[in-house]
């Protein structure tokens, strides 16, 4: 079985999504709304989400383009009931971290305070005393699901990129997952809640996941009309030899540092085509 091609140029990488927003309680107080899920999380350089383990390099030949787009955070919840808007997917080639699952509204009626499916799972809201809203799904690889919620006591909260919401608590976003591809050990993707996961989770009303991180937007335990935060937006690292030049287009923002014989740029807002040369 052949390598790559010698003269390819070869990539580690880290993809985050942009985290899912939280949702909003009721006006009445007793049902919470659910924390945002993560952003997905996928890289070659270590553990990616979902407790997958590295995924391989990508090589492109000298000369070749590929398109990057750095996923934006999910909105909040806007009003009493509404639920967080799932983040927007991250993308490097053919590499998609998907955006985190909205967190659930907080809802009286059985079966409709569900969390949404994302990278990770948004949490689920609070419903009337027979039932509670459940966790969404997470991706394959990328995320783990939203926690379930418990009603007039406890939000869902939003999944992480290495635990399933709740995990560490009623109400807890799940952890993210820790890289070291920028040369300083970073954890990412988060999940919201009343308390937020590691990794940029956003923490209780308008606890905004933090930027860059893929973190979900915070949620409450009850309260008359409280909202959650938005979602913290995504990234995209890439990790090359320095003897490589790459033309970035200008819908990207982004900047690069050079160690050990290596370039690290990391991808920060927008989206555009980048040519190796």
């Amino acid at each position: 079985m052949s390598g790559p091609d010698p003269a390819n140029v070869l990539f580690h990488y880290l993809v985050v999504g942009g985290g899912g927003g939280g949702g909003a309680g009721s006006s009445g107080g007793s049902y919470a709304g659910g924390g945002g899920g993560a952003g997905g999380f996928r890289t070659s350089a270590g553990t990616s989400g979902g407790g997958a383990g590295a995924e391989a390099q990508v090589a492109y030949a000298p000369g070749s383009s590929f398109y990057v787009s750095v996923g934006a955070g999910g909105a909040r919840g806007p009003s009493n009931t509404s639920f967080g808007s799932t983040g927007s997917t991250t993308v490097f080639g053919g590499v998609l971290a998907i955006g985190g699952g909205g967190g659930a509204g907080g809802q009286s009626a059985v079966g409709t305070g569900n969390g949404l499916v994302g990278g990770s799972g948004g949490g689920g809201s609070a419903e009337n005393s027979s039932g509670k809203g459940e966790g969404g799904a997470g991706t394959a690889n990328q995320g783990y699901a939203g926690g379930d919620a418990v009603y007039s006591t406890g939000v869902g909260g939003g999944g992480g990129a290495g635990e399933v919401g709740n995990t560490d608590g009623q109400g807890h976003g799940g952890d993210g997952v820790a890289s070291d591809i920028t040369g300083s050990s970073v954890t990412y993707a988060g999940g919201g809640g009343s308390t937020g996961g590691t990794g940029g989770g956003g923490s209780g009303q308008n606890g905004h996941g933090t930027a860059n991180t893929g973190g979900g937007g915070g949620s409450m335990n009850g309260g008359t009309g409280v909202r959650g935060g938005n979602g913290g937006s995504g990234i995209a690292v890439l990790k090359y030899l320095d003897t490589v030049t790459l033309t970035i287009g200008a819908g990207l923002t982004t900047s690069t540092t050079t160690a050990g014989g290596f370039k690290i740029t990391s991808f920060t807002a927008g989206s555009d085509i980048v040519t190796i040369s």
